[in-house]
């Protein structure tokens, strides 16, 4: 196995920058793995292949103000950090720019939204990581909620009108540093169809990280080392979980995320409740002992999510399935299309 197997040409003008209103009228690409077949349709039509009795599991993690920026007290460098996780009361795991010229001990004046370096906070360096990661210190964590701004991915260059967007509507617990892209497809109302319809809806958390925006650069991507991500699994949604399994309905994945949780929580096809950290790494040869469909966008090429889906459908029908998007006009990234997995 080699990264350049899971790479691919995108050009720019593939990349959502805005997202489409109203939520479900995005594109709906539909595979079968069964037959390597191929629909296309339209978001809101999904409920057309879900069956009563089917669970729907959602990722409620919530986006974070991540992005803060800063100034450093001695040089005047601009300083960019991102929140990845907390630590401690006013301590954070964080990835900064410039890494290089960040070193531990420096303190850096937080700016307010304005841009202007004086809005009573400061961050103190306290460990250096590699790749720009450091922990960091903030004087006063209560305003970073307030001092923050919600982080777009780096390929979106398009400012949004309404930050709001970039959540699910159903999102709900704070954690995350880019928001579970699968999910902005859906709307209250197709919520309320789905219901109305007899499908189950089960909610974990599983709060995004760093391995989102990093690369894998290993030439083998089992050597990537995977970050660890903060999940929660309840004892109600693992009871619902396995029953639907036992009454032969399928569980269906809404984004990488969630698929990372729920196969991480299963020990010898049973689903257990989880609280800690997820450190599974799914590439081709992952055995899926719980996900029956997987609802999920368009990723970047050589990313770990593009590596997850290519395990669970395969790697050729995977391109195969991209290069025909592209050829149709669909939408990739976060605020692009998306497909349903069988």
């Amino acid at each position: 196995m080699k990264i350049s197997d899971f790479d691919y040409s995108l050009p720019p003008e593939f990349i959502a920058q805005t997202p489409v209103e109203p939520r479900d009228q995005s594109r709906l690409m539909v595979l079968h793995r069964a037959n390597s077949s191929i629909e296309h349709h339209y978001f809101r039509e999904v409920i057309d292949y879900l069956h009563s009795g089917d669970t729907l599991v959602f990722n409620n993690s919530r986006v974070i103000p991540a992005r803060l920026l800063g100034q450093e007290s001695d040089t005047g460098t601009k300083v960019e950090f991102l929140l990845l996780r907390q630590l401690d009361n006013g301590t954070w795991e964080t990835l900064v720019r410039p890494g290089k010229k960040v070193t531990v001990g420096d303190k850096i004046n937080i700016a307010n939204k304005s841009g202007e370096a004086d809005a009573g906070m400061t961050a103190e360096v306290l460990e250096r990581g590699e790749g720009g990661i450091r922990v960091v210190h903030f004087s006063n964590e209560s305003l970073l909620e307030q001092l923050g701004k919600v982080p777009l991915p780096p390929y979106i260059h398009v400012l949004l009108a309404e930050p709001e967007r970039y959540q699910t509507v159903y999102a709900k617990v704070k954690g995350s540093v880019a928001a579970p892209t699968a999910g902005l497809h859906f709307t209250p109302r197709l919520l309320k169809k789905l219901r109305q319809k007899g499908i189950q809806f089960a909610f974990v958390t599983l709060h995004i990280g760093l391995d989102t925006f990093r690369p894998v650069r290993a030439y083998d991507p089992r050597d990537h080392p995977i970050h660890k991500e903060y999940g929660e699994l309840s004892p109600e949604t693992a009871t619902l979980l396995n029953e639907t399994r036992k009454q032969g309905k399928r569980v269906v994945a809404v984004g990488t995320s969630t698929v990372r949780l729920i196969e991480a929580a299963t020990q010898s096809d049973t689903i257990h409740p989880f609280v800690g950290w997820v450190d599974l790494f799914i590439l081709p040869g992952h055995q899926f002992r719980v996900t029956d469909t997987i609802i999920t966008n368009f990723h970047l090429p050589k990313s770990t999510l593009l590596m997850l889906v290519s395990a669970f459908a395969g790697r050729e029908f995977i391109l195969r399935t991209y290069e025909q998007a592209k050829s149709l006009g669909y939408r990739f990234y976060s605020f692009g299309d998306c497909m349903i997995i069988f």
